[in-house]
């Protein structure tokens, strides 16, 4: 790979540096989404073709999982060359002209960068398991065993067992946080550093307004080894980690979230400050101090411009009294921060399966989490298929392709069953994905939900998302402003959104009886457009069950 290339052209002061600022993005697994050649497998070309539907939807971005060479143990996320496109996605050819059609449709592109490790056929791991002294020997993290024989610590894998893999070329351990085949690099040694960056600059010229990246709380680990501590089992949740896994009994001080990461993500910001209108937004997976990583790592306007942590995407259900935990405990952690709130990705089941299986109606209480997601302050991602209702595929054994389902099966069935492909045509074959069979099975019931059934109806819960998305447009407080909660009883959110002379009150029932949310004595006017029917009378707010409420305090 060539060594960082000088940026093409001064910054264009014309052009909004702050969008990422309450952007929606819009994330696409591209196994997924839509399949052009017929080889049962979505790909960049497919993506292309798809790209209106966004546009229309009223994203402002999309972010696309990995598409770069890999031997897919772990579907894109071990990568084997960072500056290549996997002949299964397509080519380089075909991603400039998605990134072309993209911005042509107002669209930004975000792609995963997945920095913290490679695949274990990556040239650089290839290289440095081949001897101890070789130039990329100190290039990913090695370690010798213990006395015994045994790994250098109590480090474990996300993916099961211990996070060390035994090398015979090399006769010492390496570290894998994730797949054995998945070797993490060694962050400590700055030519890994320089050669990341170079692959970032790769991305930026060909055009990219902004990364994801991947685990960026796991870049860097204790040169000390030092084994983690025991977390009391009070203390143990599954935010990053399903409830089955060994992993959530350690308090992981020494294998993530190191303080050394700081420099790193420092360097990586004044990278993209070279270009204008990038962003990135990294993913926080710290099941005891996730808050506050995302606290640091968006601090001061150095470091990444957002992250997400695992606050919403946990199998806990949302409530009131979390969201509103959640972000006035992220408002005092990180002041001047921002992060970035999903309740859905493609590690984690669905919610319409998760949260929305047992509620009287399950489409309304869809429509008023996702519009109270999509009010919070911070930006917003949905997952492809979300804003269809689309619930986890229930996969038999013998169709699981995600190691980690088979691994913890069947307590823990994966992450397969939020990967289906994405339904477009509820009455053609594969739901419109494919002409061939599919990587994964596309269910059955995922066919009464294609996109062309839902569209045009205005009931349906697509279009209260494309409906929704033009109101949250009209209304840049719902973007960019702050946010003040207001006291409200049982199932109940209530807040004010305020950027410049625009004041908006905000709010929302989360359950499916009728609700009262008293305002004080002040007068409500209301504000059209977003589809709810609360009705408002001076000082109060009454709302039907999953029913919400917009306007303004006169």
């Amino acid at each position: 790979m060539q060594s960082a290339l000088k940026a093409s052209s001064k910054p264009d002061l014309a052009i909004d540096r702050d969008w990422w600022r309450g952007a929606v993005i819009y994330q696409i697994y591209p196994r997924s989404y839509q399949d052009s050649n017929g080889d049962g497998i979505g790909d960049l070309k497919g993506i292309i073709g798809r790209l209106p539907y966004i546009a229309a939807l009223g994203a402002d971005a999309i972010w696309i999982s990995p598409f770069f060479k890999s031997p897919m143990k772990d579907f894109g996320y071990d990568v084997t060359d960072y500056c290549d496109v996997d002949p299964m996605f397509g080519t380089l050819a075909d991603f400039d002209a998605l990134t072309a059609e993209a911005h042509r449709l107002g669209l930004k592109v975000m792609i995963d960068e997945v920095l913290s490790h490679t695949a274990d056929n990556h040239p650089w791991f290839k290289e440095s398991r081949s001897s101890r002294n070789n130039p990329k020997a100190d290039w990913y993290v090695w370690a010798d065993a213990r006395p015994d024989g045994t790994p250098p610590n109590n480090w474990l894998s996300i993916f099961g067992g211990s996070a060390w893999q035994w090398d015979t070329s090399r006769q010492q351990y390496y570290l894998h946080n994730f797949l054995a085949e998945q070797p993490d690099l060694n962050f400590h040694n700055h030519e890994v550093q320089n050669a990341l960056l170079d692959v970032t600059r790769f991305w930026l010229e060909r055009g990219v307004d902004g990364f994801r990246l991947d685990t960026i709380n796991f870049y860097f680990h204790s040169q000390g080894l030092e084994n983690n501590p025991p977390l009391p089992p009070e203390q143990r949740n599954d935010q990053t980690a399903p409830a089955v896994n060994p992993y959530n009994y350690q308090d992981h001080l020494y294998d993530k979230s190191r303080p050394e990461n700081l420099g790193f993500l420092e360097r990586f910001r004044a990278l993209l400050d070279e270009y204008p209108a990038t962003a990135a937004v990294g993913e926080v997976g710290d099941s005891q101090r996730g808050l506050e990583v995302v606290a640091a790592y968006t601090a001061g306007g150095k470091r990444v411009h957002m992250c997400y942590s695992f606050d919403f995407l946990a199998p806990e259900k949302i409530s009131a009294a979390k969201v509103r935990s959640v972000l006035e405990s992220f408002g005092k952690v990180a002041s001047d921060g921002w992060s970035c709130w999903a309740f859905s990705n493609h590690d984690v089941m669905r919610p319409a399966s998760r949260w929305a299986a047992g509620e009287a109606d399950p489409t309304a209480y869809l429509k008023v989490i996702s519009a109270l997601l999509m009010s919070l302050r911070g930006s917003v991602c949905i997952y492809q298929g979300e804003e269809l209702g689309l619930g986890e595929a229930d996969l038999r054994f013998e169709d699981l392709q995600d190691p980690y389902g088979i691994r913890f099966w069947p307590e823990f069935k994966g992450r397969d069953g939020c990967r289906t492909p994405m339904v477009w045509d509820g009455s053609a074959r594969n739901g419109g994905f494919s002409s061939a069979k599919p990587w994964l099975p596309v269910p059955a019931k995922h066919l009464s939900q294609a996109v062309n059934v839902q569209q045009g109806d205005e009931t349906s819960l697509l279009e209260h998302y494309r409906r929704f998305l033009t109101f949250r447009r009209a209304h840049p407080a719902l973007a960019k402003g702050d946010i003040t909660f207001i006291d409200s009883e049982g199932d109940t959110v209530a807040f004010t959104r305020r950027a410049g002379n625009e004041q908006i009150v905000c709010v929302f029932n989360l359950g499916a009886g009728p609700t009262k949310v008293d305002l004080g004595n002040r007068s409500l006017q209301p504000l059209p457009g977003h589809g709810f029917s609360g009705q408002a009378s001076t000082g109060s707010i009454q709302l039907g069950g999953y029913g919400a409420w917009f306007g303004r305090i006169d």
